[in-house]
């Protein structure tokens, strides 16, 4: 008989993280195993990766309904948490595992054989001006040709001033630029700060306004000069119906997708039907999961077929998260066969 359990663990930050929302030094996680006792010496791992303050299950009851799910375990299908994001994430996850035979294998192909390599961005986090000079540099010297920065928290002549010093270095051909504004601009000036923005010749910016304000939204993606790509609007939206009035209403030339927050991997999948009907791109990124949502995250995308840099290079985040697979070479994400250890 199937039989789970969790755990709660936190995750402290290397170094603090900025965004236009504040400043992350932890960020808590849960845990969940599946085995079967037929097999009790084969588990199933995954990472229910709540974020606080932007997962739409970010409710009380959180833990009550984990607690739920793994003394129904026999019962419940993935399928019946679309309410609950980031628990279906930690369960489907839990599940591909057991039924691949455990040792962190969750979606088999020819990424977790060692033979194929994920291109990832560089994340440049927000942080006084001569911090992030130093974390473009960096990621630049290491090899990176896609660079994300988070902007919203500077005053915005000082985070111009960051890209035009990348701009003065690399053209669009050379470096790709994204930035992420996490909802930090109001409508009333979203339009002139991405003219502003348009003139750096960016790849996209993400979520430049709040989500849940569809009418202002649609009308920055219908004018824009600068492609515009939505993640936190994709959160809480778990009826595909829904889903496609989102889509049909807005009109992103991107949508983002981190799974723990829009509908694990089956919700995920959802989006990516819709979004390829309509002729909207769309990639990868984490929810800042510890190595164990990030190794599943990665060997899912890369049974995807994708083409453009990924947004999973966070592993490298916490003090104290686990082992991982998962190895980072500049741009490149690779699997280890040598190196795994589920050890929680």
């Amino acid at each position: 008989m199937l039989k789970a359990s969790y755990q709660k663990y936190v995750l402290h930050f290397k170094e603090p993280s900025g965004t236009s929302r504040g400043i992350l030094t932890d960020k808590e996680t849960y845990f969940i195993r599946v085995w079967d006792d037929v097999r009790p010496g084969v588990t199933g791992l995954g990472e229910c990766a709540l974020f606080r303050g932007l997962s739409a299950e970010d409710v009380p009851g959180y833990e009550e309904k984990l607690k739920e799910v793994c003394r129904d375990i026999v019962s419940v299908r993935p399928a019946d948490l679309r309410e609950w994001s980031s628990i279906r994430f930690g369960l489907e996850m839990a599940l591909q595992e057991l039924a691949h035979g455990g040792r962190g294998i969750y979606f088999p192909s020819s990424f977790t054989e060692g033979k194929q390599a994920i291109e990832i961005n560089g994340l440049i986090w927000m942080g006084d001006r001569a911090t992030m000079l130093q974390r473009i540099e960096e990621k630049l010297t290491a090899g990176f040709r896609c660079i994300k920065l988070k902007i919203g928290a500077l005053d915005f002549e000082s985070e111009l001033s960051l890209l035009r010093y990348i701009r003065q270095r690399f053209t669009s051909s050379e470096v790709e630029l994204r930035v992420d504004a996490n909802g930090a601009f109001t409508p009333e000036e979203a339009m002139t700060k991405l003219e502003v923005l348009a003139a750096f010749d960016l790849h996209s910016i993400e979520q430049p306004i709040r989500r849940g304000q569809w009418e202002e939204m649609a009308y920055l993606c219908r004018n824009t000069p600068l492609p515009i790509a939505l993640d936190e609007e994709l959160a809480g939206i778990n009826d595909f119906s829904q889903k496609q009035l989102l889509l049909d209403t807005l009109r992103p030339q991107y949508v983002i997708l981190k799974p723990a927050l829009c509908g694990g991997f089956g919700g995920a999948e959802e989006w990516i039907e819709l979004a390829r009907g309509l002729g909207v791109g769309w990639w990868v990124t984490s929810a800042l999961e510890s190595n164990v949502g990030l190794n599943a995250l990665a060997q899912w995308v890369a049974t995807l077929g994708v083409g453009m840099p990924q947004g999973l290079g966070t592993g490298q985040l916490y003090t104290n998260n686990l082992a991982s697979p998962l190895k980072q070479q500049g741009e490149k994400l690779s699997y280890d066969l040598f190196c795994f250890d589920s050890s929680i």
